[in-house]
């Protein structure tokens, strides 16, 4: 009788085929993790920019005023002349095409992060030895931030398309501001009517790499801030944690399971004001570099002629000029405060949604 030849004990067969089915439920549980992540954040961002528009909307506008004279006062100023001239819902101008791009960039950002742990895990970091719980053990906090931070490259992929879109959006009604008749004149007809209307005249003068404008601004803020926005929220959640526990009875292991909504909300708010603030010139410079055409016909040269495109450092160097360091910060008092409120609820309903379906 013929037996059939293997180069492993059979033993070792069994051994190995043990491993790749532990293999295989791994990369499930992996990829049925990730799909959470993806819904989750989708639905948290979602939730977060109905809240957050409205200010973003005012930050746009305070940004890309002319330089040489300004139009609004400040925050206020600028949402009283908008819902003047535009009424209460020209601060939602533009919205569809920004709401598509928080549940696009949430949702990168979630799946992103997670899966820069795993890989930090795997191939960097040595995880804390005393952890108990369940679940993988926790990277430290320099480690976190810098899976916050490979999420940020990624999310800054998807999210400069959208934001250019979005910005032409909120100033293209604003350009009769810019000019001398601008308490009598009437409001200009909009130049697009929608995303699509954007998008088309984008990719018909520029193609796709005009998508791309003014995206090194956005990678250099998605990248650190989202080492901020990750990080701040794990130290905080850390720092409620050992609060708790130190007030739990005898025996009890608090986890990040076990925090309420007010220490959700306030590491999630504390997080979104970290993120917003930490590289807030690089925002400024990118509403300057993806509104110059829109605005154009109203920004000119002392001898008349109009303004040309200009890239990352040109832009920036014009600001410095123009109005010193202030001028990369306008516009970030009103950015700092919105994002407290909108990264609380995003965070909280990530939190609770994970919580819910785990």
């Amino acid at each position: 009788m013929a037996h059939s030849y293997s180069p492993f004990p059979e033993g070792k067969l069994t051994d190995l085929a043990a491993s790749a089915q532990e293999s295989k439920v791994v990369i499930s549980e992996k990829n049925e993790q990730s799909l959470k992540d993806l819904a989750f954040g989708s639905l948290a961002g979602v939730a977060g920019k109905f809240v957050e528009f409205p200010f973003d909307t005012i930050k746009v506008r305070l940004q890309t005023q002319p330089l040489d004279h300004p139009i609004f006062k400040g925050p206020f100023d600028c949402f009283r002349q908008t819902v003047r001239n535009e009424g209460f819902l020209g601060l939602y101008n533009g919205l569809s095409s920004p709401l598509v791009g928080s549940m696009l960039e949430n949702a990168v950002l979630f799946v992103g992060y997670r899966r820069a742990q795993d890989m930090l895990r795997e191939f960097v970091a040595v995880p804390d030895q005393d952890h108990t719980g369940a679940g993988p053990a926790p990277l430290s906090i320099p480690m976190l931030c810098l899976s916050g931070g490979i999420s940020g490259v990624f999310a800054s992929m998807v999210l400069t398309p959208v934001e250019l879109v979005k910005c032409k959006l909120q100033v293209q009604q604003i350009g009769h501001l810019y000019t001398k008749d601008m308490k009598n004149g009437p409001v200009p007809k909009a130049l697009h009517n929608g995303p699509l209307s954007v998008v088309k005249s984008i990719y018909t003068q520029h193609g796709l790499r005009g998508f791309y404008l003014g995206h090194l601004p956005t990678f250099l803020r998605e990248t650190g801030g989202g080492a901020a926005w990750f990080g701040s929220y794990e130290a905080v959640c850390r720092f409620l944690i050992s609060r708790e526990q130190s007030k739990a009875p005898e025996g009890k292991i608090v986890t990040q399971g076990d925090l309420r909504t007010p220490h959700l909300m306030t590491a999630g708010a504390l997080a979104g004001m970290a993120y917003n603030f930490i590289l807030f010139p690089a925002d400024c410079i990118k509403s300057h570099m993806q509104t110059q055409d829109v605005l154009r016909s109203h920004q000119r040269h002392p001898n008349g002629s109009i303004v040309t495109q200009k890239g990352f450092l040109a832009t920036g160097k014009e600001i410095l000029r123009s109005e010193g360091i202030r001028g990369l910060y306008r516009g970030c008092g009103i950015t700092v405060a919105r994002s407290a409120p909108s990264s609380a609820i995003i965070f909280l309903t990530y939190e609770q949604l994970s919580r819910h379906f785990s």
